[in-house]
């Protein structure tokens, strides 16, 4: 039951996306960069304030290296659908650069149907069976699993007011945690089919980045001139 609820709120989410950028591309491009600057910011404050507890009171936050795992994994998945709409993830392009532009256009396409479709199967497989293929599972089946089981995690507490006074459980609940997988899975598969829309109209050659380099060195060559 749980994750038909959670498909539904999956499904407005990206609506909601879908339908604020055609009005407001640039708020939803620094809302996504905010997410990942303060998720950035905070595994550096709690690691920051560890290190002060450990070192200068002989104390400490026991959850604090589970919690900055966490936040890290938090950003990497979150990272993935955002790198896919900029554009930003590294790649290797000198073969399919070498095809005509039709070859190039079909590789281009290909690549970002694969993408959509590995997202698609990570989150959910079993709609796998009806090509008669074994699949089962994926991380909506995995968080369900762990939303009825409302299983700890080892080291992450809420604090002692929350359970206080609301009844909370002592430790946070793995789903929690878990829950940004089926969502960054979904919002992967919903910026690959988006680049595979983008693709096939003329508005972008590639997934990947593949000349990285070579287009940071040309924006930054009359840096040094306006510097001096």
């Amino acid at each position: 039951m749980a994750a038909y609820w959670l498909y539904g709120i999956i499904a407005v989410l990206i609506a909601a996306i879908f339908l604020a950028e055609r009005k407001y591309p640039e708020v939803i491009s620094n809302l996504e960069e905010n997410i990942l600057a303060l998720l950035l910011a905070a595994i550096t404050l709690v690691s920051f304030v560890q290190v002060v507890l450990r070192y200068g009171f002989n104390s400490g936050f026991g959850g604090a290296l589970q919690l900055t795992r966490i936040l890290f994994a938090w950003m990497i998945l979150i990272g993935m659908s955002y790198g896919v709409k900029m554009g930003s993830h590294l790649g290797v392009d000198a073969f399919v650069r070498m095809l005509p532009k039709r070859g190039l256009r079909l590789a281009a396409l290909f690549g970002a149907a694969c993408t959509a479709l590995y997202a698609i199967i990570l989150l959910n497989a079993d709609w796998l069976s009806i090509f008669g293929a074994n699949g089962k599972g994926g991380a909506m089946t995995y968080w369900s699993k762990m939303f009825q089981l409302q299983l700890g995690l080892e080291d992450l507490k809420y604090p002692t007011f929350m359970v206080d006074q609301f009844g909370w459980p002592e430790r946070v609940q793995r789903w929690v945690a878990y829950l940004i997988l089926p969502i960054s899975l979904a919002l992967l598969a919903f910026r690959s089919i988006e680049a595979f829309v983008q693709i096939f109209k003329g508005e972008r050659d590639l997934m990947i980045a593949g000349h990285e380099a070579e287009d940071l060195v040309a924006e930054n060559k009359d840096a040094l001139k306006e510097a001096n």
